[in-house]
């Protein structure tokens, strides 16, 4: 799963970034979902996760989506205008895993994160 912050600013260094990623997991946890790999990169968020069967894709990421937005917003009000109360753009991209081994997910959303680290922090 890949989504994005509105407008698609690069804006998640640092604190923000850590935060964000401590919302989404808050909320995968009470939806019942595995995060099995994770990066939270300045101007998106990929996933590796186990969606519960019963749950559909569309429902747990705009629950995702929309229950980690105001935790970020109640530790970042200064974002609450600026992203127009809304700290995630529409729509998402998803794709089963079936097709693809397991392994080259996990050293895919490793590299892009290691990668973005490497790029360095704009804001320090």
């Amino acid at each position: 799963i890949v989504f994005i912050p509105k407008y698609r600013r690069k804006r998640m260094f640092g604190e923000l970034r850590r935060e964000v990623g401590e919302a989404i997991g808050k909320v995968c946890k009470m939806e019942g979902v595995t995060i099995i790999k994770a990066a939270t990169l300045p101007d998106h968020v990929h996933m590796y996760v186990s969606i519960p069967p019963k749950e559909s894709v569309a429902k747990t990421i705009g629950r995702i989506k929309g229950k980690s937005a105001p935790m970020i917003f109640d530790r970042h009000p200064e974002y609450r205008e600026r992203y127009d109360r809304h700290f995630w753009a529409r729509g998402y991209y998803c794709e089963t895993v079936g097709n693809v081994n397991e392994d080259t997910i996990k050293k895919y959303i490793t590299e892009q994160y290691e990668r973005d680290r490497l790029e360095g922090d704009p804001s320090k």
